[in-house]
């Protein structure tokens, strides 16, 4: 085994390799090398996902951890053999770990452990209560029942607001004449962020088998807007040779998006 990994490792410090390539190597040896790159080189998407999260109540940076530790999750549970991308594998595993943490330290501010568990069982007597009075109990029923002051049920109430976000159904004020404004109407459009995950392991993966012309065409091209004539100079090709072989870098975009899709 050790042979393996020193001959992993020689070969990963040789050349810059195929994500799908490292993938494999590391199932084969756990290669620690090999696990770093593999964390760097999708640290990307731990930060597109803690950026849907932010401004939450609770710090980006924290966010960022939780989900780099999600991605390292993935990275070790990925199994490559069964064919889907690992961004398709990550993102969920990354989301859940998320989600965990919101779960855990879903208190914005730091609230007294005793007005946590008070606020709890207030939000439990207020459906007991409405069932057996057929109405919504005060705050001095609320207090009778739990046997307590009724200032700590509304400072429990009150404490309750930094933890409980508000409904998307609910109604706001508004200034126009249509007054059912629901606040889900206010939140901006679908984080488009999520579609680049896949979108660049994509590009990055066909990217990766072209040869150096290639990739030198692909760049001039559709990067640095040269047209065929410069590319074709700067390479000591003709102008035609260029346009044949940018069709068939085409073509194998193609072929792979397809592969994807099917």
């Amino acid at each position: 085994m050790g042979d393996n990994k020193n001959s992993a490792t020689k070969l990963f410090m040789e050349k810059e390799m195929d994500t799908k390539e490292l993938f494999k190597i590391y199932a084969e040896t756990s290669n620690q090398e090999i696990r770093e790159e593999l964390i760097n080189r999708h640290l990307y998407i731990a930060e597109i996902l803690s950026k849907k999260y932010a401004n939450r109540g609770i710090d980006f940076d924290d966010i960022y951890q939780v989900a780099c530790l999600g991605l390292i999750y993935a990275i070790d549970r990925y199994d490559i053999d069964k064919g889907y991308e690992f961004s398709s594998f990550a993102t969920p595993t990354i989301i859940g770990e998320i989600k965990k943490y919101f779960r855990d330290k879903g208190w914005s501010i730091r609230v007294p452990r005793r007005i946590q568990e008070l606020s709890k069982k207030i939000n439990n007597t207020k459906l007991l209560l409405s069932q057996e009075l057929q109405k919504t109990p005060t705050v001095q029923d609320i207090a009778e029942y739990l046997n307590v002051t009724e200032e700590e049920v509304l400072e429990a109430m009150e404490a309750s607001k930094v933890y409980t976000p508000n409904s998307l159904d609910a109604s706001l004020d508004s200034d126009s004449d249509d007054k059912d404004v629901n606040l889900s109407a206010l939140i901006g459009e679908e984080d488009k962020d999520l579609l680049k995950i896949e979108n660049r392991d994509f590009l990055l993966n066909i990217i990766n088998k072209l040869n150096d012309i290639e990739k030198k065409i692909i760049k001039d091209r559709y990067f640095e807007r040269k047209t065929q004539i410069n590319i074709a100079k700067e390479i000591d090709m003709s102008q035609m040779t260029v346009s044949r072989l940018e069709k068939k870098i085409i073509e194998k975009f193609r072929k792979e998006l397809k592969k994807m899709y099917n």
